[in-house]
């Protein structure tokens, strides 16, 4: 599908524009080990990524994808855990292969650039200015920017207003049924990457508008208007 009538694109970070499982594999697993339990694992905790830092703590503590820890134990873990991710956000996470070359290509073509993640603020500043693209977007709406957060279109609405767009202009890019499900309550057009954190559910199942495997391949799906 072509894009043909965008004038703005909104771009997630985990799993779309970043790989920070490597970052947050580390955090979970350090965690774990200052308080007394095993480790977990890159692999598994890639598998838990997606709905939340808190849920994917509470997923480690409790080695259960629908796991509820004691409160006590949480309470105590999870500020560790933010603590030691805040020191470690941006140290192995790295852009997926051709992230670099989509985001030239919407540079250059001078579309209206934000960045709409349900990360909080202090972890995507920390991320994004590490790896140099902090400043390419107009503006940055995060998971504790606004009273509510994706699935819900309002962080896409507010950055529409922001840039006075119209949602029938205005794409997303994501990677995961939250994304899907706020494009579309947004008016927003929705295109999506095959690969990141989607709790191993084919994207396609969400029936996005469209699905690349690359963003750059971006320049076939979009034309600047």
């Amino acid at each position: 599908m072509a894009f043909t009538r965008t004038e703005m694109v909104l771009l997630d970070v985990d799993g779309t524009l970043v790989d920070t499982v490597p970052d947050l594999a580390y955090s979970v697993d350090t965690m774990l080990q200052e308080i007394g339990l095993p480790q977990r694992g890159e692999d598994k905790i890639r598998n838990w990524v997606g709905n939340g830092i808190e849920t994917l703590v509470k997923r480690a503590l409790t080695d259960d994808d629908d796991g509820e820890p004691d409160t006590a134990l949480f309470e105590h873990a999870f500020p560790l855990f933010m603590d030691i991710y805040a020191d470690n956000a941006a140290r192995h996470s790295r852009f997926y292969p051709g992230v670099e070359d989509g985001m030239h290509y919407l540079k250059s073509a001078g579309y209206k650039l934000g960045c709409v993640t349900n990360k909080r603020t202090r972890f995507t500043e920390i991320l994004l200015q590490t790896l140099g693209i902090y400043d390419d977007f107009g503006i940055v709406i995060c998971g504790d920017t606004l009273p509510r957060r994706k699935p819900d279109p309002l962080p896409l609405l507010h950055a529409a207003e922001y840039f006075s767009v119209s949602p029938a202009v205005s794409l997303m890019v994501g990677d995961s049924i939250n994304d899907v499900g706020a494009a579309r309550a947004a008016g927003f057009n929705i295109l999506c990457v095959s690969y990141g954190y989607n709790r191993g559910m084919d994207i396609n199942a969400a029936n996005p508008d469209a699905v690349v495997d690359s963003l750059a391949e971006l320049p076939r799906h979009l034309q600047a208007s």
